[in-house]
């Protein structure tokens, strides 16, 4: 910063907003809470540091984090609500507000469950995954940039502070050198080195170290967790598949990591589901939030509110782009792209994409969960509900396969059955489990185009009937689908 420092002026107003209270100071801008009486709700505004107005490239870098949220529009990233000018020429970003805090004031409260942190970083991948989709590189990923908000469903993870982030055509070491110590990939020291999506999986990878071993004498929070004893302690508790992983994540050539976020959290669930043994018996769940993507969280007093809130929003954040019903039709349908289903009497549907399946396109595949009450089916063990996905990415994988590959801890199964509903041949398993949900059905079926799949809670008494009966109700409309090159 060239040895400036910022004046924080205490504003009454920004443009129609009342300022409430200041909630954090950076190197480059101020953040303030405000009320805007129109709409009835708080925002977050960030005003540029009036230190830095007459610097250029500082400037334009303020702007252009609000030209990439705005671009990109997700639910992982906070929302641009407007862009302002103050009198004095400074800009400022009017920002949805991220009322739940940030990650690194939850850590310093203690450490995470094991699955927890697991759930928790496959999450955070999944938002740098929307940067990656778009080009765009964070370059400082760190827990204080890691915030959460409320919502009617709970709780959102949301990627803040893309104020360092570049599109790749221009993210080179002609831009400035910044990040937090600790998460900077070793590139990001080399003034001539090209920055990258592998910048990102490298703070990833730092995020799970920190997560999963919290910090021992000599290791703070903005410190580097490779290596020594938390490397020692992690490994201890999640087992050498996961450790694996976050290895390659924090390896320091680029080469060697994985590519982007997304092939991260992809070889982290992959990893996370080999490892069953580091989760308590006493409060390992009977079924995996998501079926295909989301590792097991803990159910039970233990687990923190905000945590289940995570957990239910990587099941039912809907993917732009798909048909979302969160009642049923008046046909007793609901649908989500070309995947279509009958509703049982009395259930409901919320249209999702399927979480870390995208189609050719980049769009998350099509998938719904159905159940008399959507939104509670994920955490609550009491409440019946399926989820249905479509896969034209997976549409070589035999059903018996892919059902195979779900197997469920502590559950005792029965041999899969091969049973003809709706036109389809499906290969159906069924689960009994001592804790959580009694009964869980796992069924796959080849389709026109692409592999079907159900995870089915049935209501209580109910069995392999009513999954058959729901399986009947299963069709893929003729539709135009992108199929992978």
């Amino acid at each position: 910063m060239s040895g400036r420092e910022g004046r924080v002026v205490v504003a009454e107003r920004i443009g129609a907003y009342r300022v409430e209270r200041l909630l954090g100071v950076g190197s480059f801008a101020t953040v303030w809470l405000a009320y805007d009486p129109m709409l009835d709700l708080r925002v977050a505004i960030k005003v540029l540091a009036d230190n830095w107005q007459h610097d250029v490239r500082v400037r334009e870098r303020f702007l252009e984090e609000a030209r990439l949220l705005s671009r990109m529009e997700d639910d992982r990233l906070l929302r641009v609500r407007m862009v302002g000018e103050l009198a004095d020429g400074r800009p400022y970003t009017v920002l949805d507000w991220a009322d739940g805090g940030s990650l690194r004031e939850r850590l310093a409260a203690g450490p995470l469950p094991v699955a927890a942190a697991l759930n928790l970083l496959a999450e955070i991948a999944a938002g740098v995954a929307v940067l990656h989709r778009h080009r765009v590189v964070h370059r400082d990923l760190s827990p204080g940039n890691i915030l959460f908000r409320s919502t009617a469903d709970g709780e959102r993870v949301l990627i803040a502070d893309l104020g360092l982030a570049k599109a790749l055509a221009v993210a080179s070491g002609l831009t400035m050198r910044a990040g937090t110590p600790g998460y900077m990939a070793p590139e990001q020291d080399d003034a001539l080195a090209i920055v990258d999506e592998r910048a990102d999986v490298y703070a990833l990878g730092q995020l799970g170290l920190r997560l999963l071993a919290p910090p021992t004498a000599g290791v703070g929070p903005g410190e580097t967790v490779s290596g020594g004893e938390p490397i020692a302690a992690a490994a201890a508790d999640v087992g050498p598949v996961v450790m694996a992983v976050l290895r390659r994540a924090t390896a320091a050539r680029p080469a060697d990591r994985y590519q982007d976020a997304e092939a991260f959290r992809a070889a982290l669930l992959r990893a996370a589901r080999r490892t069953r043994d580091p989760i308590d018996p006493g409060t390992r769940p009977a079924f995996d939030l998501h079926p295909a993507d989301v590792l097991p969280v803990p159910t039970g007093a233990s687990r923190p509110p905000w945590l289940r809130a995570v957990a239910l929003t990587v099941v039912l954040v809907a993917a732009a782009g798909a048909v979302a019903a969160d009642s049923a039709t008046p046909s007793g349908t609901a649908t989500s792209g070309p995947l279509t289903v009958a509703l049982p009497a009395g259930w409901q549907a919320a249209g999702t994409g399927w979480a870390g399946r995208y189609d050719a396109s980049g769009r998350l595949e099509p998938a719904l969960v159905i159940s008399p009450e959507p939104r509670r089916w994920a955490i609550d063990p009491s409440v019946p509900g399926a989820f249905l996905g479509l896969s034209v990415v997976a549409r070589d994988t035999e059903p018996g396969t892919f059902v195979a590959e779900r197997p469920h801890a502590d559950c005792a199964p029965t041999p899969p059955r091969q049973v003809r509903r709706g036109g389809l041949d499906w290969v159906v398993a069924r689960f009994d489990c001592p804790h959580g949900r009694p009964v869980l059905m796992e069924a796959a079926a080849r389709g026109s185009v692409g592999l079907l799949y159900a995870q089915v809670v049935p209501p209580p008494g109910a069995g392999d009937e009513f999954v058959d009966a729901l399986l009947d109700g299963v069709r893929i409309r003729r539709q135009v689908i992108a199929r992978p090159p």
